[in-house]
């Protein structure tokens, strides 16, 4: 089985996954999430890698999940793990170069209408004591890295986008048109909103785990 690797969004926590982790452990995956040093104002996204493959140590068929700005992250940790693949939830994907601030423009996010209300762009169809728990651990998301130039590659190993049909922060047209433009591959579409891995965690596990099985039949493992 494969050990999923989790990799929380900005302002966020490894606790994002919480609903998730049991589900996937039960279908037999190692599963390690982790907060990344997104309060260290120097911290790079070369610590943020650093954080994560120090928790997965010696850990063998990984799967990287990066989660909204986890996008950013979860290319390097891949390739610095030699993962098996990797998966974009409701992620920010980014090209070789791109700074975070250029992201928001190059793929017309900045077109797109969204409620300024965060439980509206964010926490929809989240129920309402899980949103407020989320909102308690918001961590304040720094990083000098920022303006700077992403400095990874799509690694070359099985990907998967997945689409969540609800989500006002990340539009489904908008997910489908960076998807198609920047990986060539079409989406995985679920139910729920930008945090479907509290709204809909059975759906976010359910296609991890068929995305593990067949990376495993295609590996031979």
């Amino acid at each position: 089985m494969a050990v999923f690797v989790l990799i929380h969004g900005g302002g966020s926590s490894a606790w994002d996954w919480h609903l998730v982790r049991p589900l996937l452990e039960a279908s037999g995956h190692g599963v390690v999430a982790v907060d990344l040093p997104i309060e260290d104002e120097a911290a790079g996204l070369g610590d943020y890698s650093q954080a994560v493959t120090a928790a997965v140590g010696d850990a063998q068929n990984t799967i990287v999940v990066g989660h909204s700005l986890g996008g950013f992250t979860a290319p390097l940790v891949c390739e610095q793990l030699h993962s098996e693949g990797l998966v974009y939830l409701a992620g920010m994907i980014p090209l070789p170069g791109e700074t975070f601030g250029d992201w928001w423009i190059n793929t017309r996010h900045n077109r797109e209408t969204i409620d300024p209300d965060p439980q509206e762009a964010f926490f929809n169809e989240v129920p309402e004591d899980l949103a407020d728990q989320a909102r308690d651990r918001e961590r304040d998301q720094r990083g000098t890295w920022m303006p700077g130039p992403w400095p990874g590659r799509h690694p070359a190993v099985p990907t998967m986008a997945i689409l969540c049909r609800d989500d006002r922060f990340f539009p489904a047209s908008f997910m489908r048109r960076q998807v198609h433009q920047r990986l060539g591959i079409e989406p995985v579409e679920i139910p729920g909103g930008h945090y479907a891995a509290l709204s809909h965690p059975e759906a976010v596990a359910a296609v991890l785990n068929d995305f593990a099985q067949k990376i495993a039949r295609e590996s031979g493992h």
